[in-house]
């Protein structure tokens, strides 16, 4: 997860800018907004500041302020600072050195990467001091977001509107995922979230599991530069960006779904709670209730981690690379140790599932990732930096597999 600072400036598609904050939510990074002046007549402060749960900065004169020089304090802790959109006389600022407000004193403290979305008329923007301004920007380093064309604010048609929100986000996550990115050219399959097994159309069996632990592992890969797909059950989070998302909603669902892409797979992380049991049969139309007890049947689902290890078995690579969970209520380590062995993967990850603070439906966990090489503990923290651990993980597997294979 990165820090991004967004300066919004004084033009109209600073409406945008909120969907760009959201959308760098979701791939799991922490946003702060810095306002001009000039932005605050577009859209309000408290907008920023309800979508980024941070107070909004609209000056640098505020009271307090200087206690930390918090233009330096951030400049020292983002990844990233983008703009957008960024006017014309905000690039000005930037081009020629000129610090007479938070934002552009920000850019000249910062030594994190500058990525811009200009938005301008278009005639201002194909102007030579612009262009000239631009040029020296690009010359520094700084990145930009190409502006779209089309009707814009001042009822021209041209080049000049500020690009999609899509795109910015898009963008910004290009610029923080260097080309030697550790798992860059990775192919990873991540399971994430339950699945619900029919009893009628109308009721059935599932799970507490929200989603969380594997939307957050598939976004650290992402961010990583692995190739990511992502097989999601039944869930009301939105999934983070990632190469392909399958939906499923059965245990039967998933286990055709992970086969089938798992085969062309790096790695794979089971990080979902697939039923272990399913109903025989589906009534076709909803159960009568009636004041009799009901006996539901049920049957064993297929067991994709295993069939995962079996079907790895006989491969001279042992690829791909498997992941596995082990969510329980007590005897937690004993019951992963069993699972990693008896199901022929390389890591499980045991949690207790048991305690409110952690695990299903909770924004934290605490687990102990288990391997032929022994236990790394993982205290209670947020599920991201969990993520974080897990990739860590992985990524010593793989370097230890690919150093194995090149002295044979």
């Amino acid at each position: 997860m990165a820090f991004i600072a967004v300066g919004v400036t004084g033009g109209v598609g600073a409406y945008k800018a909120v969907e760009v904050c959201r959308g760098l939510q979701k791939r799991g990074h922490d946003v702060v907004a810095v306002m001009t002046r000039s932005a605050t007549r577009f859209v309000g402060p408290l907008t920023f500041e309800a979508i980024t749960r941070r107070p909004v900065i609209t000056s640098q004169w505020r009271p307090g302020m200087n206690a930390d020089i918090e233009h330096i304090a951030i400049a020292d802790r983002i990844a990233l600072l983008l703009v957008a959109p960024c006017t014309a006389n905000v690039i000005g600022k930037f081009a020629n050195g000129i610090a007479d407000d938070f934002l552009s004193s920000l850019y000249l403290a910062t030594k994190a990467p500058v990525l811009i979305a200009p938005a301008m008329n278009t005639n201002m923007l194909a102007h030579e001091a612009v262009q000239r301004n631009l040029d020296t920007l690009s010359s520094r380093g700084v990145r930009f977001v190409e502006p779209g064309e089309g009707y814009l604010a001042c009822g021209w048609i041209g080049k000049g509107r500020l690009a999609e929100p899509a795109e910015i986000v898009d963008a910004a996550e290009r610029v923080l995922t260097p080309a030697d990115a550790p798992l860059k050219g990775t192919r990873i399959v991540v399971t994430a979230g339950p699945t619900y097994e029919d009893i009628d159309p109308v009721r059935y069996v599932g799970n507490r599991s929200s989603g969380r632990m594997g939307f957050a592992i598939a976004a650290e890969a992402r961010r990583r530069g692995a190739e990511v797909t992502l097989v999601a059950g039944p869930t009301r989070l939105e999934p983070p960006a990632s190469d392909a998302v399958v939906r499923v909603r059965s245990a039967a669902e998933m286990h055709e779904a992970v086969m089938r892409v798992a085969s062309n797979a790096d790695v794979v992380v089971m990080a979902a709670a697939v039923a272990d049991y399913a109903p025989t049969s589906v009534a076709p139309a909803k159960i009568a209730k009636s004041d009799d007890p009901m006996t539901l049947t049920l049957r064993r689902t297929k067991d994709i981690l295993a069939d995962l290890g079996s079907m790895r078995a006989g491969l001279a690579s042992a690829r791909p690379l498997l992941v596995g969970f082990a969510a329980e209520t007590e005897d937690v380590l004993a019951k992963a140790r069993d699972k990693r062995l008896r199901k022929k993967v390389d890591l499980i990850v045991a949690n207790d599932v048991s305690q409110s603070d952690r695990g299903f439906d909770a924004p934290s966990n605490a687990v102990t990732i288990v391997s032929a090489d022994g236990e790394q503990h993982v205290p209670l923290q947020s599920k991201d930096r969990v993520a974080g651990v897990i990739l860590d993980r992985i990524e010593q597997l793989l370097r230890s597999r690919a150093g194995a294979t090149a002295s044979r």
